[in-house]
Order: C-alpha cells, then sequence, then structure tokens
C-alpha cells in the first residue's frame, strides 16, 4: 500500500477530499449546480484551480460522487429494511425510517438530488437510479397490499410518490442540530403515512 493509498491526499491548503466536496455542495445547493463555477469553486475554498483540480477531474465528478452519496444511502436503507423483515409491512416501515435517517446524515446530498433535472449524463443517472429505487419500494408497497396490512384503494406508485414527497419536503425545513430529534421525526411521518395506508 502506497503512502497516497494509505491516507487521504490533502490538497493545497490542507483541504481533503471530503471537505473539498462537502463546500461543493453547499455552493451547488445555494447557487444551483449550473450556476456554479469551477472558479466559484475554487475561490470558496482558498484556491487556484489548479489545486482543486489536484483532487478531482472536473465540478462533475464532484456532482456524480455527491448524488452517488445520497443514492446509495438510499438504497441500502431499502436492502437493510428487506433483509430485516419478513412481513412487507415492516419492511415498509423499516425504509420510511431508513429514509428519514440517510435524509439527516446527508441532508446536503439528499438535497442536491431533489434538485437535479436531468441536465447532463450525470444527472440522468442518478435519476435512472432513483426511478429503480422508487419502484422497488411500490413493489413494497403492492406486496403489502397483498397481505392485507396496506390499503388497496390507493396505487402501490401513487401511494409510494406520496410518501416520499412527505419525506422530501423534509429537506426544506429540518435541521439535523435543531430541537427535532430523527428519530421523532421517523415516528411522526410513520404515523401519518402508516394510519393513512393502514388497511380498515
Amino acid at each position: 500500500m502506497t503512502s497516497e493509498t494509505a491516507t487521504p491526499r490533502r490538497g493545497r491548503p490542507g483541504y481533503d477530499r471530503g471537505q473539498v466536496l462537502t463546500i461543493a455542495v453547499r455552493l451547488f445547493n445555494d447557487q444551483g449546480y449550473d450556476a456554479t463555477s469551477v472558479a466559484d469553486l475554487a475561490q470558496a475554498l482558498g484556491l487556484t484551480k489548479s489545486a482543486l483540480y489536484h483532487h478531482f477531474t472536473s465540478k462533475d465528478e464532484l456532482l456524480a460522487l455527491a448524488l452517488d452519496e445520497a443514492l446509495t444511502g438510499l438504497e441500502g436503507a431499502l436492502d437493510t429494511a428487506e433483509a430485516a423483515h419478513s412481513s412487507a409491512a415492516d419492511r415498509l416501515r423499516a425504509v420510511i425510517h431508513g429514509a428519514v435517517d440517510v435524509l439527516a446524515d446527508h441532508l446536503p446530498e439528499v438535497t442536491l438530488l431533489l434538485r437535479v433535472r436531468g441536465n447532463s449524463a450525470t444527472e440522468q443517472a442518478a435519476l435512472d437510479r432513483r426511478r429503480v429505487f422508487d419502484a422497488r419500494v411500490a413493489g413494497l408497497v403492492a406486496a403489502a397490499q397483498a397481505e392485507g396490512w396496506v390499503r388497496t384503494d390507493v396505487d402501490a406508485a401513487v401511494a409510494t410518490r406520496l410518501i416520499f414527497g412527505m419525506i422530501n419536503s423534509v429537506v426544506e425545513w429540518y435541521r439535523p442540530d435543531g430541537q427535532l430529534d430523527r428519530t421523532e421525526l421517523a415516528a411522526d411521518i410513520l404515523a401519518v403515512v402508516m394510519d393513512g395506508l393502514l388497511s380498515r
């Protein structure tokens, strides 16, 4: 193992890849990805463009890494829920709770994910992954309907959109360091979702 792979490479003056990415995502969310230039990123970091390119080949690479972090978290929450529970209703509860955890842990990256519109190959790839995720959750809702846990008069795909519409709206007002604990937030969302979806 070389020293370069053993420790994170550091930029000048002292930024590592994670710190550069954090600041880039903040700028993308504040200014819009398309409106943020490499010069803007370099200025915010106090670096030259060449120093910024020491770690990242392009602005697009920063976007791809941020979107991957959000999507990998959501996919992992779904994988964990499916592996941990036999009941579809319990898997649905777990994935909702897991998605709230991902949002709290990766709020800037999830916010960025929700703002992409498919304007580049990177954005389109992220949207494709999100569609696969949504389809998997819709299948979970359909399985809960088949078990008799979830009402059948609401289309599974529509129910999925409504569930994640509620979860996604949290990025506009939730602050991980605020007074509302993530566990309470997840419980409140579960109560609204499941009480509305549970079969009567």
